[in-house]
């Protein structure tokens, strides 16, 4: 998801933040089998597994 999610950053300026689930037990607890996920800077969950392009554009969209 994070080689996905780059392609985008020419389109859209954004920063990324990787956190290890399994290495803190409230994330793990939280997503459990979910991962990879995708937050944005909310907390709001964009996508799991694989990088749901048109729901990233448009949250980032909202950006501009």
């Amino acid at each position: 998801m994070l080689a996905a999610l780059e392609t985008l950053r020419g389109e859209y300026p954004f920063e990324i933040e990787v956190f290890d689930v399994d290495a803190d037990p409230v994330l793990e607890a939280r997503y459990d089998e979910l991962v990879p996920v995708l937050e944005g800077e909310t907390g709001h969950e964009l996508c799991h597994y694989f990088l749901d392009e048109a729901k990233v554009r448009e949250y980032l969209s909202a950006f501009r």
